[in-house]
Order: structure tokens, then sequence, then C-alpha cells
């Protein structure tokens, strides 16, 4: 939810912020209405006032056996522009959620400005192979070895839907078993298995309604959805709940299906793994202190780089520009690994820091149990910072394997760091 008081104190700041991300709103209409209701409001609390005084002005009244009749008249006004006022106000107030709900987070000003032509590769990892023979698609070798199956696949749920098989299904496994253990063994996270369901309220409080309701698959007569990524039903375990902060940070990592209908983009990728409906995915997501929560950034980042370096694959940190960002986030970093065979990069995390965005939409908050802050002195409730990040995403982190392990016979390595995962097996032979 966004902020209104940022709106009411730092307008120009909002304008400029709303404008590096693409986005024209009619701020102007936002205050007028802001500054109406809080007028309205200042009003009515006024006369609540004047009708407290004249309840008791009446009690006196009748208890000195006196006719009320002319201050209950002068009462009965009072209640009547009451009745005309709360209404109003009521409807400010929803107008106002309208608003927040559809402005998106302000990018961090360490975000660079403009579009994806300004995004800024911050770092790259391990050496781009050169092979010696023509390499082969991802989809070339899984034909080839019969390790997915794209036609059946197509023929049980339609285009952009895999059928692993075979070794590919017991790579995806391994894949999963080997980030999850990483992740909670080494990273410190700890791990949950969430539905794949979740009603209206979760979806809107990580920011994906009402925005991307088109690119969501929705079960219309339960109103659920299922889930895009584990970021929504993860970050809202502790939705409405108010956090110790003696607890804090809170790292948790999950394994989830990520569904997607990629409304909008028939035509890209059509074919292969790039962009499918329905994908596996690790998914790493943080509560943390406001305070902390740019390094632990960094921090999340580095986790999920860790699986790429040691599966050995030649990836990039790509730092997005403001008008790149999603709609929730103020910060983001995408890896990139190389597809040889395709010979371009392909995004295989994003991991963000959306500050207090999620949080005051899901109503997330922390204190000291104690009622006094780490440093001393009574502090109020805030709201945490939430964080989340792929660590990483499937099927591109099998195009990944495929396409940089693949030999001059048509078979494929694995991975050292998966080959115990996968009953000690090196390669994939047709």
């Amino acid at each position: 939810m966004f902020d209104l008081k940022l709106i009411r104190e730092n307008l120009e700041t909002v304008r400029k912020g709303l404008l590096a991300k693409n986005v024209n709103v009619n701020l102007d209409e936002i205050v007028e209405l802001d500054q109406k209701r809080r007028q309205s409001i200042a009003k009515l609390d006024e006369l609540r006032t004047l009708q407290n005084q004249a309840n008791d002005e009446i009690s006196q009244i009748l208890k000195a056996k006196n006719d009320p009749k002319e201050r209950i008249a002068g009462m009965k006004k009072i209640s009547s522009e009451i009745d005309e006022l709360e209404p109003l106000v009521k409807e400010f107030d929803q107008q106002l959620d309208k608003f927040a709900l559809i402005l998106p987070n302000l990018p961090h000003e360490s975000v660079p400005v403009g579009n994806v032509a300004k995004n800024k590769v911050v770092r790259e990892w391990g050496k781009i192979k050169k092979f010696d023979f023509k390499p082969l698609s991802h989809i070339e070798l899984a034909e080839k070895l019969d390790i997915v199956d794209f036609k059946r696949a197509s023929k049980i749920s339609g285009s952009n839907f895999l059928l692993f098989k075979k070794e590919g299904a017991l790579l995806e496994r391994a894949l999963l078993n080997f980030m999850l253990d990483l992740h909670v063994r080494e990273h410190g996270y700890t791990e949950v298995f969430p539905p794949f369901l979740v009603n209206r309220a979760s979806m809107t409080a990580t920011g994906q309604l009402p925005k991307m309701e088109e690119d969501m698959y929705r079960l219309k007569e339960d109103d659920l959805f299922l889930i895009p990524t584990a970021e929504v039903p993860v970050t809202n375990i502790h939705r409405d709940e108010v956090l110790n902060e003696e607890d804090l940070p809170i790292y948790y990592t999950a394994y989830t299906a990520c569904f997607r209908r990629e409304a909008g983009s028939y035509g890209k990728d059509t074919r292969g793994m790039v962009r499918v409906h329905q994908f596996d995915k690790v998914e790493l997501v943080k509560f943390v202190k406001p305070e902390t929560s740019y390094d632990e950034l960094e921090k999340l980042v580095q986790n999920a780089e860790r699986v790429l370096q040691l599966l050995e694959l030649p990836y990039r940190v790509v730092l997005l520009a403001s008008g790149d960002l999603s709609f929730a986030a103020a910060k983001c970093y995408d890896l990139e690994i190389f597809a040889p065979a395709a010979e371009k990069w392909l995004e295989i995390s994003s991991c963000s820091n959306f500050e207090d965005f999620q949080a005051r939409r899901g109503n997330i908050r922390f204190g000291s149990a104690k009622g006094e802050s780490a440093k001393g002195g009574k502090r109020k409730n805030a709201h945490v910072h939430t964080l989340n990040g792929s660590g990483v995403a499937l099927a591109r982190c099998v195009i990944g394997i495929l396409e940089n392990y693949q030999t001059p016979d048509g078979g494929v390595s694995i991975p050292a760091v998966l080959q115990p995962y996968m009953g000690g097996l090196k390669k994939i032979e047709s």
C-alpha cells in the first residue's frame, strides 16, 4: 500500500519517482481528495465533541428536573450533520485506498533512471563456453535425449507446458533438492512448503493485484489464484501480524510450482522452455528491519549467485533501471545465465527489495517484545521491509545445463554438484 503521507509531505519527490517508473497518475487529484478527507474528519471530530457536550448538558438538565427540549433539538441538528459527514469520509477513504493500491513503489535513489537500455551490468562470473562443434539448442537436446516431451505436454494442457521424463524429471527433482539443501544448510533459511492456491487478499498484499490480474490463473467460483511465485504465499505467512524485533531477520525458502498466463506475450519464445505457463522455482523471502534491508538485498543476491557458481554456469548480475522495475520493487537485480546455442542471456533470478511497500499492503509490522528498541528507549511498531528472490528458477536453469554441458556426441554431462542427487549419474546419453 502506497504511503499517502509521502504524497502529502513530499509531492515532488513522488512525482519524480513515478515518472522514473513511467507511471502517469493525477497526484493533484489525490492531494485534493486527501485535503477534503482531512477537513471532513476535523469537522466530524468537532461535531462529535459538541455531541458529547450536549449529552452531558442534557443529563445535567434532567438531573435538575428541567425541560431539555431545546437542547435536544440542538443535539439532533448536530447528529444530522454527523450522519451526513460519516458516509462522505468513508467515500473519501475508499477513493484514496483505490489510489494507494494502484500506485507503484518508488525506485530507490541508487537505481538508474530510464528504461531497459539503462540497465547496468554490475558483474559477470565464469567464462562463456566456446565449442569446437555446433552446439544444439535445448529443444534439440531435450528431444534427442527423450527427456522432455513437448508434444504430449501440449496434448495434455495446451501450448507452453512441459512434460519432463526419465533423466529430465530426475534432473528437475535434483535441482530442487540441491537448491533447498544449499539455502537451508549454508545460507540459514527455514524451509516451508506453502499452498499453491491463494486468496485475493494474499495476491493484493504482495502487489500482484489489482494491476496484474490478467496475467494470473484464477478459479472464479472460489476467487482463488494459482500462485505466480512462492513469494505470494510465503510473504503472506505473516500478514496482519506484529513480529518480535528480536526475531528479525526472518528467512524462508520454498519450492513451489509457478503459474503465469503471460498475457500479451504470445509470439515470444513460444517453443521450448524459455517462456512457459507452469514452471518450478525455489524462492527466497526475507523479513528484515528497515535499516538493514539494503545489506540484506546484497546478501540475497549472493545466495542466488552461489547456486549458479556451484552449477558452474556463466552468469551476469544486472541492476535494473527504474523503468524496468516491477510494480512493487524499489530496487532489483536480475541474474542472467548465458545460453550458448541461442547466443543470448536468460533471466534466471530476480532479487528485489520492496522496502515497506508489501508490508503496508499486508499489515506486517514489528516491535520489541519488551516495548523497547534494540538501542534503548520506546519504539512504536513499524512496518518490516520485505525482500524476495529466485534461488533459482527452472526450467531456464535446465536450459543452462543442457546447452552449457552438452558434449560432441549429443549427450549432456551432469554438473558435479548434482551427481549425488542423481544417484551418481554423470551423463545423460541418448
